[in-house]
């Protein structure tokens, strides 16, 4: 009979245990369960929330980059746009300095040229002037000869009218003389 009672008795004691667990956990579960699906729903909840504050924040971080973008490239075109001002007039700048410089240059050559011909037309005149110079030494050099040649010529004359008028008168002589000769 040993041996009966340890077929009966071991399932017992096992039933009595597992009864007592069962009966402890049943009695705990439906807490244990309601606890657990508070804290998944607990989780679920902080966790929606987390997210919304998360997504709040990022889209308040988004407006605020996105505004910063804005400012920033507002300021970026503004100084672009200040660039290509500055750049273009640079160069209307250094445009109307090079047509400035080119007409100056222009200015220069034409004016180089001018210089030149006065120079050659000074040059021409100084010639003239030394010709005339000359001409004016050689005409009173020539009119002084030919005052002396006139003055010469007329006191040849005057010798010549002179030995002809006493040519004339010794030619009168002589023939008054052969006239009263012959008288």
């Amino acid at each position: 009979m040993k041996k009966n009672y340890i077929y009966f008795g071991v399932p017992i004691v096992a039933l009595v245990v597992f009864a007592v667990c069962y009966w402890n956990f049943a009695s705990g579960y439906e807490a244990q369960e309601q606890a657990k699906a508070a804290a998944v729903q607990k989780a679920k909840k902080d966790k929606i929330e987390a997210m919304n504050r998360d997504r709040q924040k990022a889209f308040e971080d988004a407006t605020a980059a996105n505004e910063k973008r804005k400012k920033d490239k507002e300021a970026k075109d503004k100084a672009d746009a200040e660039k290509a001002d500055a750049r273009d007039q640079a160069l209307d700048a250094r445009n109307k300095a090079l047509r400035d410089a080119s007409s100056l240059t222009q200015k220069i050559d034409r004016m180089n040229k001018d210089i030149e011909a006065v120079k050659k037309e000074i040059a021409g005149i100084e010639e003239q002037k030394k010709q005339a110079t000359a001409e004016k030494v050689f005409l009173a050099t020539y009119v002084k000869q030919a005052q002396d040649n006139s003055a010469a010529l007329e006191s040849v004359l005057q010798k010549i009218k002179e030995a002809d008028d006493a040519a004339a008168a010794a030619a009168k002589a002589a023939a008054e003389a052969a006239k009263a000769a012959k008288k």
